[in-house]
């Protein structure tokens, strides 16, 4: 069984504390993992308009947001201007690569972009991934070749861009295989390799479970390979990078005790034909320990 590490990079704390600390004992472990960076502003404090989200006061108090986030990020874009995390972790982000992580683009601005792109237009989105994709060039010296949604959030728009932008993969979605996407008559070429498990702060507080609970029920869930042969993994640098990070670290040291291979995105997708795909809607759904709605793996297509 191989499980790829996809690491989503949301804050400027995350990117300055979380990200070194995780590539450095990834690094210790011989890993590699997929890395994601929101490359705009951070305005994390924006993000508490969410207050009247059902689920959101739920998730709030399971996972005490002020803690892992810190109260400095929870006042950016209110009372504090939001940094620019592409200019001012450049340094971070190349370190990361030069280390030898997988890079990608996980937005511009994270709140602005999950709030709001599920109703916008293809203006809009065709800007915001534009304004993501210059900042990762500007940081990398290249283009990005794959790209993954802020918080599952996504429209049609989006799959459009992605295929003419050329990326190897997007990884968008929650489901339980690769596929290729269909939303809103958009049937795009560009593979969606889903997250295939839910994340840890999704599992801490339901049922009574504490980390270390929602680490067994990983585990349980991991026990026996899927019949897609791997998982992806969705952690965050805010909390597996940083609060999280020695309970994380057990999970993956008992995942390769199982014997499983710690792989990056970029190893899953160039195993894959896309000609030999199945095509799947991407429809609106709901998961547990999540607020809101977001983009799931729907039924098969026969045709395009």
């Amino acid at each position: 069984m191989q499980i790829a590490l996809k690491v989503d990079v949301d804050t400027y704390r995350g990117t300055l504390e979380g990200v070194p600390a995780l590539v450095a004992e990834l690094g210790r472990r011989g890993l590699a993992a997929s890395f994601y960076f929101s490359l705009g502003p951070d305005h994390t404090g924006r993000a508490l308009r969410r207050v009247l989200r059902p689920g959101f006061l739920s998730k709030v108090r399971r996972t005490s947001v002020v803690s892992h986030y810190g109260l400095r990020t929870l006042l950016y874009g209110v009372l504090l201007p939001g940094p620019h995390i592409g200019r001012r972790a450049a340094a971070v982000l190349r370190a990361t690569r030069d280390a030898g992580h997988e890079t990608g683009i996980h937005c511009y601005d994270h709140v602005y972009w999950q709030d709001n792109v599920a109703d916008e237009g293809a203006a809009w989105t065709a800007r915001q991934v534009g304004l993501a994709a210059d900042a990762y060039r500007a940081v990398f010296g290249g283009n990005a070749r794959a790209h993954c949604a802020a918080g599952w959030q996504v429209n049609a728009h989006l799959l459009a861009l992605e295929d003419q932008l050329g990326l190897d993969y997007a990884s968008d979605s929650r489901g339980t295989h690769p596929f290729l996407p269909a939303l809103d008559g958009v049937f795009a070429a560009c593979p969606q390799l889903p997250t295939t498990l839910p994340t840890l702060d999704e599992l801490i507080g339901l049922d009574g479970r504490d980390v270390q609970g929602a680490i067994d029920r990983l585990l349980d869930l991991t026990a026996a390979p899927p019949a897609a042969g791997a998982h992806v993994f969705t952690l965050h640098a805010e909390l597996e990078g940083q609060r999280f990070r020695e309970p994380f670290l057990r999970l993956v040291d008992c995942w390769r005790g199982r014997g499983a291979e710690i792989v990056t995105l970029a190893r899953l997708r160039a195993q894959l034909d896309p000609a030999r795909l199945p095509r799947h809607a991407i429809e609106q759904g709901e998961i547990p320990g999540r607020s809101g709605r977001l983009a799931v793996q729907g039924g098969r297509l026969t045709a395009a």
